[in-house]
């Protein structure tokens, strides 16, 4: 689905918005930043989206849904998850409200983006736009962060009922 994740990264990486729209098979990019006074080299993949490349976007992470997510939720369960809005710059521009409208659909709010990253036990949720760049730093900034300083883990308060029998 075309929202917006080759902009995202092509922008990021690149600090120019590509002028037209190229549907990406898979690409990989690399960016060196700062975050936080620390170096670090990004590494960045970018799989297709469109439903024509269905059965090849799978090939760029085999068995994702079935094996790999259960895999890291397993071995890896505090693995933080960021939730990303894109194209932030058309929540408020007429056309696509028009668009959205004819389908008895409205953009995104913010609080909705926040009840879903809930929903999916997300550490974060953050919105950008790969055209104005609002919010594009910060989305990467927060998911090194989020790598190098993970949020603390949560514990499960576990209940203890003791009962004494005489």
């Amino acid at each position: 689905i075309a929202v917006g994740k080759t902009c995202l990264l092509i922008s990021y990486t690149t600090n120019a918005f590509p002028g037209e729209y190229i549907p990406t098979v898979f690409d990989n990019y690399s960016a060196n930043v700062m975050v936080d006074g620390k170096p670090v080299n990004l590494g960045l993949w970018d799989t297709a989206g469109q439903e024509d490349y269905d059965r090849l976007r799978p090939l760029s992470y085999p068995q994702t849904v079935r094996l790999w997510y259960p895999e890291v939720r397993h071995h890896c369960p505090n693995t933080p998850i960021i939730l990303v809005g894109t194209k932030l710059d058309l929540r408020d521009d007429k056309d696509t409200i028009e668009k959205l409208k004819e389908k008895k659909l409205t953009p995104i709010t913010y609080p909705q983006g926040l009840a879903m990253a809930k929903e999916i036990g997300a550490v974060k949720y953050l919105e950008c736009s790969a055209l104005t760049q609002r919010g594009l730093k910060t989305v990467f900034d927060e998911a090194i962060r989020a790598v190098l300083c993970p949020p603390p883990v949560k514990k499960r308060k576990r209940k203890c009922l003791m009962k004494t029998v005489f």
